[in-house]
């Protein structure tokens, strides 16, 4: 067995601020350069036992790679952008995003990468993330909350830059959105299930609030309102915006346009917080004068209001995570099928109606 402890000569030799070299630890395992590298860059046709040596002799001289050399063997930056369609303060008052971007970090660590945060607020801000984005500082990006037409997908794809979406990019006619990867919940089913629940409980006068009419999981939420009522009347909707104080201005529009409602879907709990806000606010019970259900199953949100918000549970969390692997296996292989292509499946994951009080 090698001795893998540092003597005090070799410590006596090594000068202050000089940093381990891989001749060092080649020379402390007993073993060549090329197998301490194909250690250290993660490639497995190496025994064990001598992989075992090699990172013991790694830890003992206390060799940190050189990251500039490693990325011109592996062309990997061991980094990925994250870029949110969204103001910076959105991040930090919805529980949608800490979810979402928890489950990102969480796969991205487990790979060895690391999560660059990048934010797109208006118009004067593509210039800047495209700049970035094509330097070659990442080895892909993770993008969400994009607009109807927003131009990263086609400029991502256009640098050849791997990539995997949250939520169904949405295109006008001609272009194809098929070409693109994106991990999404099944937004127009969990609706449906939302509705019909009402109709169930005998409603007969369900509204609905969107979020707003340019992001897919708002179209498609709509879309399962309409499914199952498929002659409601336009004063039943009212557009929202994803946040709180949208849910509440929407539905006081709506008891203002239907006095008469009995029932509403809300396409986001934070919005149906603030739905329920209003509500007391004008003297109607829930779920007695009118019931709500909301989308999405946010504990910090559906388990704390008055009453307990009967949701749609969508695996927030675990869409994140998977999006970060979608990219990670992207960006680790070869082209697939033998066509040059490298995009991979997207994925709709199942949503499912959580029941408690408000309906």
């Amino acid at each position: 067995m090698v001795n893998c402890a540092v003597t005090e000569a070799e410590l006596a030799e090594r000068q202050i601020g000089q940093r381990p070299t891989l001749e060092d630890v080649a020379r402390k395992a007993g073993v060549s350069k090329s197998t301490v590298s194909r250690v250290i860059n993660g490639e497995p046709k190496v025994r064990t036992e001598v992989a075992e040596r090699i990172r013991e002799a790694v830890a003992e001289l206390g060799y940190i790679p050189n990251q500039a050399a490693r990325r011109l063997v592996t062309r990997r930056n061991n980094a990925v952008a994250v870029v949110v369609t969204e103001p910076q303060n959105r991040l930090f008052v919805d529980p949608y995003f800490d979810c979402h971007l928890r489950g990102i970090r969480q796969e991205l660590v487990r790979h060895g990468a690391q999560p660059v945060l990048l934010f797109i607020e208006d118009p004067d801000d593509y210039p800047r993330v495209c700049e970035f984005l094509g330097g070659g500082h990442v080895d892909g990006a993770l993008l969400f909350s994009l607009r109807a037409d927003d131009p990263l997908p086609e400029l991502v794809e256009q640098m050849g830059l791997p990539a995997v979406f949250g939520g169904r990019p949405v295109f006008g006619s001609g272009h194809r959105s098929d070409v693109y990867t994106y991990v999404d919940a099944d937004n127009r089913g969990g609706a449906r299930d939302a509705v019909r629940h009402l109709v169930a409980l005998g409603r007969r006068r369900i509204a609905t609030i969107t979020g707003p009419l340019d992001q897919a999981a708002a179209i498609d939420r709509l879309d399962g309102y309409r499914d199952v009522l498929l002659d409601a009347s336009p004063r039943l909707l009212a557009e929202g915006d994803f946040t709180l104080q949208g849910g509440a201005d929407a539905m006081a529009l709506l008891l203002d346009q239907a006095p008469d409602l009995d029932a509403v879907f809300v396409a986001s709990d934070l919005m149906a917080s603030g739905a329920l806000r209003t509500l007391r606010e004008r003297g109607r019970t829930v779920p007695a004068d009118v019931a709500v259900v909301g989308f999405d199953d946010l504990a910090p949100i559906a388990e704390t209001t008055e009453p307990p918000l009967t949701t749609v549970h969508q695996d927030i969390e675990g869409m994140g995570r998977l999006m970060a692997r979608l990219l990670c296996d992207r960006t680790s292989r070869r082209p697939l099928q033998g066509d040059g292509s490298r995009s991979l499946p997207s994925v709709i994951t199942p949503t499912r109606l959580v029941i408690r009080n408000s309906a």
